[in-house]
């Protein structure tokens, strides 16, 4: 998010947060959050621990938004709204269904 000038953050915090408010009003909010611009940790399956990719080297995730949809589409169409709040690209994954929830 380094192309936002400093003196936008107020205004791109407040049409951010207005997404979230609209989305909890249309009952698609789950959950969400900002995530700090820091080194990942990898922990491999046999408890190797080692660094992560450096957030100024590669794509930095800043956070992230779970929201519960009926389509693919309309996941998209909150990642558009998303998107034109914070100013960045969003990137759209689907969660897989937990059958033993």
């Amino acid at each position: 998010m380094d192309h936002i000038p400093d003196e936008d953050w107020p205004s791109v915090g407040e049409a951010s947060h207005e997404v979230v408010r609209e989305a909890k009003a249309a009952g698609v909010w789950i959950f969400g959050g900002g995530v700090e611009r820091q080194q990942s940790t990898i922990v491999a399956t046999d408890g190797t621990i080692t660094a992560g990719p450096v957030p100024e080297t590669k794509a930095v995730v800043g956070g992230f938004s779970i929201i519960e949809v009926s389509t693919r589409e309309e996941a998209l169409i909150w990642a558009a709204r998303i998107a034109a709040g914070c100013r960045c690209a969003q990137e759209v994954r689907e969660i897989m269904f937990d059958p033993e929830s």
